[in-house]
């Protein structure tokens, strides 16, 4: 019997981003601009069907073939004609709904594959109006991922390098001593791994990699991005362009259009340059259009796009591509506003000596944006970007929080509230969102805009002075930094993603406790310690539900912001007192069930204490690029086991039993009619997600699921582990 957690259930949530009211307040310019600018975030986005895995573009297109010739309403005829019951159809509009808003068929929360619950969905193929007009093709798309559709075995559950899970990040051939080498050689090369695959094969008992970067044009400018073939370390590297290249050059096509609805030379300059970086495939420009981004303070019209996250790179190098347009949200943008104000004041309360902490704030632009588009795998409710050190340690930063997304995406019905005595259930109810907001302002703002990251740069000049610089945790001076071109990404690589998610969460909870903080968000007295006590409790119980995503078998860790808020709870417990207590019991149905309590009369001064020595360990570590102490620490907190007070594998199990699958969101498409930009937005179900995909690319549709194949097909068999193409 297949495990439940591998199916996406019939009754999962699905709720609509609304941005019709902010949309209709955009002068026409504004709208051209934001119109072109979310084409260009969607073509994007289809390349993480090619970054998730070998199959997700073949069930794309099947399933794309198969609604553009009978929508879902339609199709339903069919179904039942084939056999398929209502229960089963609903679960095959699910699966599909599902398979669009991850962008292929593993979670984007917690990289584990799901696959269709239903046994007949080649009979729905078969009996299509799809099949019907081009059985041939169809059927090829059908026996290309008919077998990966549902194949559970081990490797194929979910993300990962080597044996440990499935990844197009890297061919099937390369194991962890392979990404090792390449981050090495990419360092030595001042390559950036963004943007990049890496694909390895064996010529004459030489390992010869292939860095493919990101681009929509194979040659030029091979000086500026170091194309070439080099010699390193007993092994051959050869770095080309040309990687998802009919989609970068759509994405290129449609920010050179926006371009000319641009509404300040910053905004030209940005798309310029990301212009120049998914042309040729460069970094560096998408750096220099990133710090046009940053001097653009306060648009109406917000956006990033690129390969930005790290977070399903096995390595922990390579971003994901991600674009969104948001327009701004002028009422909750005035209270962060407030908060970036107040941040000079608020970091030196931080628990690190005052060395550790960047010898300038640079004010960030924060604000609240409502989501217009949001194309990648998923949609978080805060980002801090850029993610390259250099720009963020010296040049600064952007805040994001998204409105819309946190109005829908967290809220929740008391009968489904897991782990909670029935007194926090209403408090949590209550207070759930405003905490968030807290959390997630200062989560960004303070938490991943503070720190100083100690660098001797290649010329030998540090930017501190060692001779003053003194380990506050052993008060010798410190011994270590990061040194030329190494990064925080590239040094702590497999942890740094989750390591620096832990550190901006105990920001937010640190801080929280300020009364000028609470004060900002219009929290005052007793209404502002409810605030704090469900923030922390959130917390810990985010903990508890994050040992979902951790994997025995491999003993690993599927999601970076879960494993952070499970280290944080094991922080907590440990702090011991009473402050959270964690319990095992049997629910009213019988089941296994939990329960995790928080004394609140102990956060201000027992979950304080604790909170500030772990964070001030965190911080050491990162500003020191002390990564041998800081992967000790982390992984000892991160550790899932069955010894201690707690039986953590356990109750793992009882997580899994009584787990709510995470709510996906339809977003609206921008439609040109003339020089006229409208909104056409979808209902909040399976059929109406399914519907706003199908409509996003009626006009070369055809043209576009080809390209698909073709990319796809070329590095097939990369992906078996045994040759590749480029051999």
């Amino acid at each position: 019997m297949v495990d439940s957690q591998y199916y996406l259930p019939n009754d999962i949530g699905i709720a609509a981003l609304d941005c019709g009211e902010a949309f209709k307040l955009l002068s026409p310019k504004e709208k051209l601009y934001a119109h072109y600018l979310s084409r260009a975030a969607w073509y994007g986005g289809l390349v993480v069907l090619l970054q998730t895995s070998p199959e997700s573009p073949y069930v794309y297109v099947l399933l794309q073939r198969l609604f553009r010739k009978q929508a879902p309403a339609q199709l339903e005829a069919v179904a039942d004609a084939a056999g398929l019951s209502s229960e089963e159809y609903q679960a095959f509009l699910v699966y599909a709904a599902g398979l669009y808003a991850n962008m292929g068929n593993y979670k984007s929360f917690g990289d584990t594959k799901f696959i269709p619950n239903l046994p007949k969905f080649k009979a729905l193929v078969w009996n299509s109006q799809a099949y019907k007009e081009s059985p041939g093709e169809m059927e090829a798309l059908w026996n290309n991922c008919s077998h990966l559709l549902y194949s559970l075995e081990d490797k194929q559950k979910q993300l990962g390098l080597g044996d440990k899970g499935v990844t197009t990040y890297f061919s099937g051939n390369c194991c962890l001593e392979d990404a090792e080498l390449a981050q090495k050689f990419l360092d030595s090369k001042k390559l950036s791994a963004y943007n990049t695959r890496l694909f390895k094969k064996e010529s004459a008992g030489k390992h010869c990699y292939e860095v493919r970067l990101a681009s929509a044009v194979k040659k030029g400018e091979e000086r500026r991005t170091r194309c070439g073939t080099y010699d390193f370390d007993e092994a051959v590297f050869s770095v080309q362009r040309g990687d998802y290249a009919f989609l970068m050059e759509k994405v290129s096509q449609n920010l050179e259009k926006a371009k000319a609805y641009a509404a300040s030379d910053n905004q030209k300059g940005m798309l310029e340059e990301y212009i120049r970086s998914f042309t040729y495939g460069s970094v560096d420009a998408h750096k220099e259009g990133s710090r046009f981004w940053i001097k653009d303070k306060g648009p109406i019209v917000e956006s990033y796009i690129g390969f930005i996250e790290s977070y399903r790179d096995p390595f922990g190098s390579r971003g994901e591509f991600e674009g969104f347009v948001a327009v701004v949200n002028k009422a909750m943008s005035a209270r962060f506003a407030e908060l970036v104000s107040s941040a000079e004041v608020l970091l030196p309360e931080l628990p690190w000596p005052p060395a550790f902490e960047k010898d300038h704030f640079l004010k960030p632009d924060f604000t609240s944006l409502d989501v217009l588009t949001f194309a990648g795998s998923g949609i978080p409710a805060g980002i801090n970007i850029p993610n390259y050190d250099d720009i963020r340690q010296t040049e600064g930063f952007k805040n994001v929080s998204l409105g819309n997304v946190l109005a829908v995406a967290y809220a929740t019905q008391k009968e489904k509230l897991t782990f909670l005595e029935e007194k926090d259930k209403d408090l949590y109810i209550k207070w759930k969102g405003p905490s968030f907001e807290v959390q997630v302002g200062l989560h960004e703002l303070l938490g991943h805009g503070s720190g100083k990251l100690f660098i001797q740069d290649e010329k030998g000049k540090l930017n501190f002075d060692k001779a003053e610089v003194r380990n506050p945790e052993t008060g010798e001076l410190i011994s270590s930094w990061y040194k030329g071109s190494e990064t925080w990404d590239s040094k702590f690589s497999t942890i740094a993603s989750s390591y620096e998610e832990c550190r901006a969460e105990c920001v937010g909870l640190y801080l929280c406790l300020n009364k000028q903080v609470l004060s900002i968000f219009g929290h005052e007295g007793e209404e502002a310690e409810e605030v704090v006590y469900v923030n922390w409790l959130n917390m810990v119980r985010a903990g508890l539900l994050g040992l979902e995503f951790y994997t025995p078998e491999s003993k690993s860790w599927r999601q970076a912001h879960m494993q952070a808020r499970f280290v944080i709870l094991r922080v907590l417990l440990e702090a011991g007192e009473g402050l959270v207590t964690l319990c095992e019991s049997s629910g009213a149905d019988g089941r296994p069930d939990a329960l995790i309590t928080l004394d609140r009369s102990n956060i201000h001064t027992v979950g304080k204490r604790a909170m500030q020595k772990f964070l001030c360990k965190l911080q050491v570590h990162k500003s020191t690029a002390d990564v041998e102490g800081g992967r000790a620490l982390y992984e000892t907190y991160s550790a899932v086991t069955s010894d201690g007070s707690h039986d953590f594998l356990r109750l793992r199990e009882t997580v899994l039993l009584r787990k709510e699958a995470r709510k996906m969101f339809v977003q609206a498409n921008t439609l040109l009619k003339g020089e006229t930009v409208e909104l056409e937005e979808y209902e909040a179900t399976a059929a109406g997600l399914i519907q706003s995909f199908t409509q996003r690319f009626t006009e070369d549709a055809e043209k576009l699921e080809a390209q698909l194949l073709e990319l796809v097909s070329i590095d097939a068999p990369c992906w078996s582990g045994k040759r590749c193409l480029t051999e």
